[in-house]
């Protein structure tokens, strides 16, 4: 017979700008099962290399068919997050998989502790998460950047791996 349930909570009064983003790859077409795999070690290799303000990393299975992988990270602030976001090897792997997505879609939801959530669907087939029941809208202008979407005021900590103006040269300034 089992004894009473134990139950646990978490101070985060140390952590009151706490970041959590969690981030997917969907396998779209044959292809892009290749693109999965690839990002495997790199991520490993760059979780390794524990990057200032990443508090925890921990791998999910969201599906095996289509395959369909993510992650959960915390992060201690936005700026950290974003600063590892725009530097390498993070920005060389951002600005390859926004040319050609390798047959894999990409997904991230980041939530606040303080509040606010901000989402992004890249060849995202079938609407998943936030995407599922919010409306959605094109990741243009205000809504381009994780900053711009939740409205961060203050410059970025380095510019975005691709600039608006190159994913879609009709795009407003």
């Amino acid at each position: 017979m089992a004894g009473p349930v134990k139950r646990t909570t978490v101070d985060l009064s140390g952590y009151p700008d706490l970041v959590v983003v969690y981030l997917g790859m969907r396998v779209n077409l044959l292809s892009g099962l290749r693109t999965l795999l690839g990002f495997g070690p790199k991520i490993e290799s760059a979780v390794k290399a524990a990057p200032e303000g990443l508090l925890l990393h921990e791998n999910l299975i969201i599906s095996l068919f289509p395959p369909h992988v993510g992650m959960r990270q915390y992060w201690r602030d936005f700026q950290s997050l974003e600063a590892w976001a725009r530097s390498k090897p993070h920005r060389d792997w951002w600005k390859q998989f926004l040319r050609d997505s390798g047959g894999a879609g990409f997904w991230h939801e980041t939530y606040f502790l303080r509040g606010g959530i901000e989402a992004i669907y890249d060849d995202i087939p079938k609407p998943l998460g936030l995407l599922a029941f919010a409306p959605s809208r094109d990741a243009r202008g205000p809504m381009f950047s994780s900053r711009q979407r939740l409205g961060i005021a203050g410059a970025p900590v380095a510019p975005p791996p691709v600039a608006e103006s190159d994913m879609d040269p009709s795009a407003e300034h």
